[in-house]
């Protein structure tokens, strides 16, 4: 049987910036417009389509 953790994570938003945090503190920011948005650790900018359906573009963040 594999092995399991416990995982911390929290999320603080303040307007349209919302802070991610991990057990190792800050994992990632993000700002949300409208339907737009952009993350920080994955430079993706995406904007929320009706229904279940959004557009993502990737600007090669870290692999």
């Amino acid at each position: 049987m594999g092995r399991m953790s416990l995982l911390f994570r929290k999320t603080w938003k303040l307007g349209p910036l919302r802070w991610n945090f991990t057990q190792g503190g800050l994992s990632s920011w993000s700002l949300k417009i409208g339907r737009w948005s952009w993350n920080s650790r994955t430079r993706a900018h995406r904007v929320d389509l009706p229904g279940p359906w959004s557009w993502k573009q990737d600007k090669g963040g870290k692999h």
